[in-house]
């Protein structure tokens, strides 16, 4: 622990406090929480960023898309608007942000929404003709004037919130104990050989109760890059010189999968706004190189530079195989909740 953080303990013990007596107050229906009358999924995390949130929620858009209405709704963080805005055909990252867009690009078979409120967000949606029947709540786990009716709780592996402290100090938005509003912890960005033997330790040092099931998930990436008019394989790039493109919150494992050493990796911070100075800096370093970016940069990006040099590499979130706790058992618990749910309405 640096000296910083130490000076920041007394202030980490303020926001723990407040944001401990927030909790007793929704918990004790002191400060009011809305239900709604449909299968809600919340996915979160208690630490700031960096979890894997967007391949979770298009996990669960892939699970249950075939056989539900599903919407999806975000803040739609960095974005250029405000308040309530249904993703149509006239959408853009701006309006949106970049997150939601990819939403709303990749999936033509669901609803897309964004509003800070999500109470107002999701009786705006319900509002609609064209109703949805699951709403996956993105990045809502503090957002506790929603009361969903099923929660999945993120923690990065090497980072998990039970070895973490409250802000500034650490990276938690609120105390360990919030942990225990999950129905499911995953830990996520694994190896994907994590052992048996490192499972269980992970799952003592999180202390979850009897009620709570836990999961592990890596990040797999595409065999392909992806461009505008055009795939190539990931393998035969590899050895190419390049430029690779990230503004995600933890861009290592994307540049050490491609990277090879002749290649020059730009890096920008989290949900960046690229401007036209960055712009200018990504041509320059590129000049007749492939340019290689994040799924969730790619739609930021794409407009402004040459399509036929930028190029996108996709990731999905896959479970890491074991005898008791594999993505079956959780597809099952998902399925089971949505379905009992949409029966009890």
């Amino acid at each position: 622990m640096n000296l910083i953080r130490k000076i920041l303990f007394p202030f980490a013990i303020l926001y723990g406090i407040i944001t401990s007596i927030r909790n007793f107050l929704f918990d004790k229906d002191i400060l009011k929480s809305y239900s709604f009358d449909l299968p809600i999924v919340v996915v979160g995390n208690l630490s700031v960023g960096g979890t894997g949130k967007t391949p979770q929620i298009e996990y669960l858009i892939r699970l249950l898309s075939d056989n539900y209405k599903i919407a999806t709704l975000s803040r739609g963080y960095k974005r250029g608007s405000k308040g309530y805005i249904l993703a149509d055909k006239n959408a853009n990252v701006k309006l949106l942000g970049d997150e939601p867009f990819q939403f709303f690009e990749k999936f033509k078979n669901i609803q897309v929404a964004v509003d800070a409120n999500r109470k107002n967000g999701i009786e705006q949606l319900l509002s609609q003709k064209e109703k949805p029947e699951v709403i996956l709540l993105d990045d809502a786990f503090q957002h506790r004037k929603v009361k969903a009716g099923f929660y999945i709780l993120l923690t990065s592996y090497g980072d998990l919130y039970s070895q973490d402290f409250i802000l500034p100090m650490g990276n938690l938005r609120e105390s360990k104990n919030g942990a225990k509003r999950a129905n499911i912890v995953i830990v996520t960005k694994c190896p994907a050989t994590l052992s048996v033997e490192k499972q269980d330790s992970i799952r003592n040092q999180l202390k979850l109760s009897a009620k709570q099931e836990l999961y592990f998930t890596f990040i797999a990436y595409n065999e392909f890059i992806f461009g505008e008019n055009q795939k190539i394989k990931a393998s035969k790039i590899q050895v190419n010189s390049k430029l690779l493109v990230a503004g995600i919150a933890k861009p290592q494992p994307f540049f050490t999968y491609l990277k090879n050493i002749n290649d020059v990796c730009l890096s920008f911070p989290d949900h960046h706004n690229f401007t036209d100075k960055d712009i200018l800096e990504i041509k320059k370093l590129a000049q007749n190189k492939i340019i290689i970016t994040t799924e969730k940069d790619y739609v930021r990006l794409k407009g402004n530079l040459p399509s036929e040099q930028l190029f996108y590499l996709p990731i999905q979130s896959k479970f890491v195989a074991n005898n008791d706790n594999s993505g079956n058992n959780f597809d099952k618990t998902i399925l089971n909740y949505v379905g009992t749910s949409s029966r009890n309405r």
